[in-house]
């Protein structure tokens, strides 16, 4: 089915659907599960999405902010031409915890989605885009809609990084612990998501599962099917917060 061909007849501000963007079908699929009902396939320009009857539509946006922001984007945009517009949008997937407040197994919800490494490196260190004068780094969910996703889910709240290198190293990892004291975790897709439902005046809220500490490079350690486990619980807790905040708080 063509995601075009939906009909928006009888929407309101009430029932407005919610966007999921995960990066990979693994976390897509983690989401799914903690979902009622079965899910229906949509076509979307270089890709597809998965809709329930529940009032969520899921899609794999890709990894990294440019393919996060570029799918989610094109879903926004399918969605509004087709009069069935978003009322919030998630960015949810598994990502890296900075020890000790977020260790692995645990969820965190962003407070503040922030674009890490951004900007220029110059002799007296890194200087975020926003003082070179361009743009922003840093999306803020609303206050209430944090409220109520850690109230849920039990997750911590503070920033969430968005990084186009993954941290491999402790010194990497002192580097943003510095420049970001409020920082929880790392994912690399966040910042691209908001970016997207910022342009279109959409809320938007980003959820992790930590699978790995920030710092060296231990696949061996990394514990994933572990993280996508605790989305899947956190997003069944999650759904119905998010249908009441939807519903009762914009």
């Amino acid at each position: 089915m063509d995601l075009q061909a939906e009909e928006g007849e009888g929407l309101t501000t009430a029932t407005l659907p919610v966007l999921v963007a995960t990066a990979v079908p693994v976390e897509r699929d983690a989401v799914a599960q903690a979902l009622p009902g079965a899910f229906e396939e949509l076509r979307l320009p270089g890709g597809s999405l998965l809709r329930t009857a529940a009032g969520f539509d899921l899609l794999a946006a890709g990894v990294g902010p440019a393919l996060a922001a570029a799918g989610t984007a094109g879903a926004l945009t399918a969605a509004a031409l087709a009069g069935r517009p978003y009322g919030l949008v998630v960015s949810a997937g598994i990502g890296g915890g900075f020890l000790p407040q977020a260790p692995v197994g645990s969820l965190v919800v962003a407070d503040a989605i922030t674009a890490a490494d951004l900007g220029a490196e110059t002799a007296d260190g890194f200087l975020p885009v926003t003082e070179l004068g361009f743009g922003t780094v840093t999306h803020r969910p609303p206050d209430s809609l944090v409220r109520v996703a850690s109230e849920a889910t039990g997750a911590r709240t503070g920033t969430v990084l968005t990084v186009s290198t993954v941290t491999g190293t402790a010194a990497r990892a002192a580097a943003l612990r510095a420049r970001h004291p409020g920082a929880l975790a790392e994912g690399m897709e966040g910042f691209g998501v908001a970016e997207a439902a910022a342009a279109h005046g959409v809320p938007v809220l980003e959820i992790r599962a930590v699978s790995n500490p920030v710092g060296p490079r231990d696949r061996a350690a990394w514990r994933i099917g572990d993280a996508l486990a605790a989305l899947t619980e956190g997003f069944g807790k999650l759904a119905p917060a998010l249908e009441s905040w939807n519903t009762h708080d914009q």
